[in-house]
């Protein structure tokens, strides 16, 4: 489908615009606001700054994607970091 003027138009479904708030708990609480695909590569680096890597990551980004928040905030604990759903 296109507007008038030719230009494509596109739909993105409501879990594709969520935007969450990743804080970092081991380095000053710093946040950044990532869509769910941005999450395991956001926690990855920041862990790569500590020389560790986790399989977790991924396990959170899952949990966040499937609202399954019980499941984020604990791998999320076991991680040091938050995520919330940004406002």
């Amino acid at each position: 489908m296109a507007t008038p003027n030719g230009i494509p138009i596109t739909h993105r479904s409501a879990a594709s615009t969520k935007v969450y708030h990743v804080t970092d708990r081991l380095h000053d609480r710093r946040t950044v606001q990532v869509p769910a695909d941005g999450i395991a590569a956001t926690v990855s680096a920041w862990l790569a700054e500590l020389g560790v890597r986790s399989p977790m990551v991924d396990d959170l980004a899952r949990a966040v994607s499937a609202d399954d928040w019980a499941t984020a905030h604990a791998v999320g604990e076991c991680l040091s970091v938050e995520v919330t759903l940004a406002s």
